[in-house]
């Protein structure tokens, strides 16, 4: 069932994005002579729970969309990181806590159809606001702090519309015994 890439091409080439054109004999026989493949770096995020059990939400402006898009707190893996230190480092540059446990609870693509990367996702429990937010200079992020009854609510009303981080909130909410089938 799998591809074989006959040439492979760099087309563009950022910091966070390189695209690449691949020509692919395909198992019968045939060719694909121009399957586009978006190449992004590991992304993390976590399900944060403040030590009164409160969730750690983030709101910032996403030019994709232009909304207002509610989140949970996360980013890029950088360069020679672990996804469990790149996570760490998102909670606290984000939200200025720090957490007592931070376990992994799986990982998910985007789309595999034309992205390679996965997105890392954590369960952070115990945390502690120790510090001011730390962010970079596109940044403009608004901490919130909601109790799980209220982010149930705001999965159903669909105020939450970044899909990988509504799937990271289900799987913590599955870990937690918090879903009910």
């Amino acid at each position: 069932m799998k591809w074989k890439v006959l040439e492979s091409e760099k087309i563009f080439s950022q910091p966070w994005l390189n695209v690449r054109k691949d020509v692919c004999e395909l198992p019968n026989g045939n060719k694909h002579s121009s399957y586009y493949i978006l190449e992004y770096p590991s992304w993390v995020s976590a399900f944060a729970l403040t030590e009164d059990n409160k969730v750690l939400l983030v709101k910032q402006y996403r030019h994709g969309l232009d909304v207002i898009s509610t989140e949970l707190p996360g980013g890029v893996v950088d360069k020679g990181e672990t996804e469990a230190t790149a996570i760490a480092r998102e909670l606290k540059e984000e939200t200025g806590y720090v957490f007592e446990s931070i376990e992994p609870i799986g990982k998910i693509a985007p789309n595999p159809a034309t992205s390679n990367n996965y997105m890392h996702m954590f369960l952070a429990k115990g945390g502690k606001k120790v510090a001011e937010q730390s962010l970079d200079e596109t940044e403009d992020v608004e901490v919130l702090t909601v109790t799980i009854d209220e982010l149930k609510q705001l999965i159903r009303e669909h105020k939450i519309v970044q899909a990988l981080h509504v799937s990271c909130m289900f799987y913590a909410l599955e870990r937690l015994g918090e879903l009910k089938y």
